[in-house]
């Protein structure tokens, strides 16, 4: 036996392992739409915050929250569809128990920090909102980084850290929330998109 044979099934037999391992099909560009779109609303909340009475003082807390809805469903929905579209093109399967494990890594800190934030929000304490949403959304990155590829958990370090930084300078939480949803994303959506191609 060659030993090119040898280093082509040794090849093989780690691609199996990494497949079986680690969720391969999320795709870089749904970072930078996800980043796009959290802008976007960054955006429409800035203006609708600086000048209230384009929706009306007393509607401005569920305005807030419809941009913020919008802003998820568009994310989870493009990265949904560019993660099956990479799958479907790569030959991968999308739903297997590394995807299961992965989501539930992920949803646990996300309902938590959601209970959290509701807490907050129940009791118009709206300062520690958006820092908690950038801290719990990192750490479940961070969680999930286990089953897919390494760099997510970076992202979920970043999104951390943004979190405090957030809640020690609240004047600019908002700015901090851009910059955590929106920029970093599409930093690290640029950088897998590279990578993974």
């Amino acid at each position: 036996m060659d030993t090119n044979s040898h280093s082509d099934d040794l090849k093989t037999i780690r691609k199996i392992m990494e497949e079986s391992s680690r969720f391969l099909s999320l795709n870089g560009l749904s970072g930078v739409f996800a980043g796009i779109f959290a802008l976007l609303g960054f955006t429409i909340a800035f203006l609708i915050i600086r000048n209230p009475d384009l929706t009306g003082r007393e509607n401005l807390d569920l305005v807030l929250l419809i941009d913020a809805l919008v802003i998820l469903i568009l994310a989870l929905a493009t990265g949904g569809y560019l993660s099956y579209r990479k799958a479907i093109k790569t030959g991968l399967k999308i739903w297997t128990g590394t995807t299961r494990r992965m989501l539930l890594n992920l949803v646990i800190p996300l309902i938590s920090g959601a209970v959290f934030i509701l807490f907050f929000y129940l009791k118009n304490d709206f300062h520690y909102i958006i820092p908690a949403m950038l801290i719990f959304y990192g750490l479940a990155l961070v969680s999930a980084g286990k089953f897919t590829f390494g760099e997510i958990q970076y992202l979920g370090i970043f999104e951390v850290l943004t979190g405090f930084f957030a809640a020690i300078f609240p004047d600019y939480a908002l700015f901090a929330w851009a910059f955590g949803f929106g920029l970093l994303h599409i930093l690290y959506g640029l950088i897998m998109h590279k990578k993974y191609r």
